[in-house]
């Protein structure tokens, strides 16, 4: 995994231009690949949605594969993606880090990196999604993002998340993000990056002997990525999966009441080969179960709650005055 810098992204710069044109006024958008819909691409109903709207924007997708690199920016908030049926709405790409840009992007460079391989990236706050695939086909390439997101309150409900290493990129410190009942695979440090993140009633499937989470999580922050009701699962090769590894000092990584398969290995957690990171690195868990779970021989430095601390992990406690159940 490559150090985070900050990049200006060109389909950024690209959509300014566009939401200078007429935007639609409509609170529901229909996106169908074969133009029975109102736009042809899921990109076209973004711009068409007013910038900065007051009111909530549904964008149906109808069943359909869409090869996009779709951006949503910080200036188009309030959208729902609603997809017809998740596994038959699918959102692909195949960008990955070290592969040839067309060109140059806005800082220079003429390949992508990890924060420009993205398949699908939301700046915009208050954004929700259901009943979507995102995905990254690149393979087994290295770095390659599914889905990048930045914005706050961001909320995604029956989702699967495909890709091999890197597919969640939960990366900034200022957003929250609430994932529910979605599928979540990959290769290494496949959920990463430094937001604030509950998943709630997931599957978080291992391609391969790996890392789970690699949160970047900063010392200001009280929480980082929380598993609630989660099931760990795995292909049958993959036998060897640790929970997480820092990819910044201050990770913070809980599992609650999650199923954790014969995959994860007795230790649990990594330092990435930093002994330094294990005085600082906040890893932890709760009542979980199943062959995984058992954790007489998990490093020292990580902890088993009492119920006492657990009680401490709320979604009112985690995201402070937002409710993602609202």
């Amino acid at each position: 995994m490559k150090k985070s810098f900050l990049i200006i992204f060109l389909p950024v710069l690209l959509l300014s231009v566009v939401s200078l044109r007429a935007q639609d006024p409509r609170a529901r958008l229909v996106v169908a690949a074969d133009g029975t819909g109102d736009y042809k691409t899921i990109q076209e109903a973004v711009n068409a949605v007013r910038d900065f709207t007051l009111f909530r924007v549904t964008i149906f997708i109808r069943k359909g594969v869409y090869h996009e690199k779709l951006c949503i920016p910080s200036w188009k908030c309030t959208i729902t993606l609603q997809g017809e049926d998740r596994d038959s709405t699918v959102i692909t790409n195949a960008d990955y880090s070290g592969k040839v840009y067309p060109g140059k992007d806005a800082s220079g460079r003429d390949k992508f990196g990890t924060f420009t391989s993205y398949t699908v990236f939301i700046a915009g706050d208050d954004i929700i999604a259901e009943n979507l695939t995102f995905e990254n086909a690149a393979g087994p390439v290295g770095q390659a993002v599914a889905l990048h997101v930045e914005g706050d309150r961001c909320r995604f409900r029956n989702c699967r998340l495909l890709g091999n290493q890197d597919t969640l990129y939960a990366g900034k410190e200022t957003s929250r993000q609430y994932y529910q009942d979605c599928h979540i695979e990959g290769t290494t440090d496949f959920i990463f990056g430094a937001a604030t993140v509950w998943f709630e009633g997931c599957t978080i499937h291992s391609k391969r002997d790996s890392y789970i989470t690699a949160a970047s999580t900063t010392q200001r922050q009280s929480y980082g990525f929380v598993f609630n009701h989660c099931k760990l699962t795995a292909d049958s090769a993959a036998k060897k999966v640790f929970l997480g590894r820092p990819w910044r000092p201050y990770a913070a990584t809980v599992f609650m009441n999650s199923v954790l398969g014969p995959q994860i290995l007795a230790q649990g957690w990594h330092n990435w080969d930093k002994k330094e990171n294990e005085l600082t690195a906040r890893y932890a868990e709760y009542r979980n179960t199943g062959a995984g779970a058992t954790h007489d021989k998990r490093v020292a430095w990580s902890a088993q709650l009492s119920t006492q601390s657990a009680k401490d992990i709320t979604l009112t406690k985690v995201f402070g005055n937002w409710d993602p159940l609202k």
